[in-house]
This record gives structure tokens, sequence and C-alpha cells, in this order.
């Protein structure tokens, strides 16, 4: 991610004291995507128990 485009935007708590993000507005989401750098790599995914996804 660009470090130019993070810096527009606050780190926010989310949950608890060690989880922090940026908060990215839904109407940014394209030029977000434009942002990125390099390739994103799945390293872990979570399924349900029962395979039977939430609706």
């Amino acid at each position: 991610m660009r470090r130019a485009f993070l810096d527009q935007f606050d780190v926010q708590q989310a949950g608890g004291e060690a989880i922090l993000e940026y908060w990215i507005p839904a109407e940014r989401l394209e030029e977000l995507n434009d942002h990125i750098v390099g390739t994103i790599e799945v390293v872990r995914t979570f399924r349900s128990p029962l395979g039977v996804e939430p609706a």
C-alpha cells in the first residue's frame, strides 16, 4: 500500500487495544485498490465447521 495514500486516513482502534486499522470510506475502494503495491497472497482461510456459509 502506498504510504501517501494511507496518510490521508486516521488509524482507529477496532475491538481491542491491539487491534488498529485504517478506516477508509467504501466510496474510495477503487482508489484504495489502485494504491496496492505487489501481489496479495492468501495465507489462511476460515470456513464454517459444517461447511454452511452464513447468509
